[in-house]
């Protein structure tokens, strides 16, 4: 039987997922997940709950977190910055250092959600349409349970009617009003993760939709160069299974990978829109990368099995 290993997967308690921990760990007993991770943006809070759930579900557990980066590359856009994603695992929650940072950008991620509802007043009120109240921040507010950001913004909007869907919101409006996440530079990122005794891992680097390397060039072999000319000395691994990586971004990642003597992961990057969890083929050697080997995975498929009994 086949381990099948995610660590990449977002909740809605602390990110920007539709399942809460529970709902996830409850889905990844039912798929047969054997070792998972929770990798919320900007945010640890999950980790300890999460740890417990694992325990009881008899799933192996890897602490995750998603971290947005600010990076540019010359001569790339004009050596103006793009957003990159970076995964941090096998951490220590109790860092100092990483909680502060943490902390302070969650606080960031409301006040910039304050400014882009701003910004969207604006654009209302030319069409003459009713413009965002006290009343309709506090009740995106409280359909928040994780770091607020501008998905919760697009769901309210199409709940108000203002849009039909989620693109729209993004496609009229959100887009145009967009306000900066607060920068953070790969080398505070890794300090941060490595001072907390853990691993950095850049992920999904040839994502097409995402926050990814394709926004400087969707040539692999350039891709390839900018890790290993600017990214390298920062960072552990990479993400080289991912939902939307193709077999050749795979092989290509891979080899570049082995060559560096880097840490390799993979998961789908799940936001359960739809459920995708445990859908990526992750080789079992990557668990085997954290110190959990195949016997360790053996034991949690067969309490899975004995619970299902």
């Amino acid at each position: 039987m086949p381990y099948i290993i995610d660590l990449h997967i977002h909740s809605r308690d602390c990110s920007d997922g539709r399942m809460n921990l529970d709902e996830i760990f409850q889905e990844a007993k039912k798929r047969g997940v054997d070792l998972l991770s929770i990798t919320d943006h900007d945010s640890i809070d999950c980790q300890e709950p999460a740890e417990i759930l694992a325990h009881e579900y008899g799933i192996r557990y890897i602490r995750g977190l998603e971290l947005n980066v600010s990076y540019s590359h010359p001569p790339y856009k004009d050596s103006k910055p793009i957003s990159l994603d970076f995964l941090g695992y096998h951490y220590d929650i109790h860092n100092p250092a990483l909680r502060n940072k943490l902390t302070e950008l969650r606080e960031y991620r409301e006040k910039r959600a304050r400014e882009i509802l701003e910004k969207i007043n604006i654009e209302l009120s030319k069409e003459n349409r009713e413009k965002f109240t006290a009343k309709d921040i506090e009740a995106i507010q409280r359909s928040v349970e994780g770091a607020f950001g501008r998905p919760h913004i697009a769901n309210y909007m199409v709940e108000k009617g203002i849009v039909a869907n989620k693109q729209e919101a993004f496609d009229k409006y959100l887009t145009k009003c967009n306000v900066p996440k607060m920068p953070l530079s790969l080398s505070e990122a890794s300090s941060l993760v490595k001072g907390a005794g853990g691993k950095l891992m850049i992920a999904h680097p040839n994502d097409p939709n995402g926050t990814s390397l394709v926004s400087f060039t969707s040539s692999l072999d350039d891709q390839l160069k900018i890790i290993e000319e600017g990214i390298l000395p920062y960072i552990d691994g990479i993400e080289c299974w991912h939902s939307r990586h193709d077999q050749n971004t795979v092989r290509t990642y891979l080899r570049f990978a082995k060559k560096k003597g880097l840490m390799v992961t993979g998961g789908s990057d799940c936001h359960q829109q739809p459920v995708i969890m445990g859908t990526v083929s992750v080789p079992v050697y990557v668990a085997e990368q954290f110190g959990i080997d195949h016997h360790h995975l053996d034991a949690g498929n067969k309490k899975n099995r004995k619970n299902e009994r």
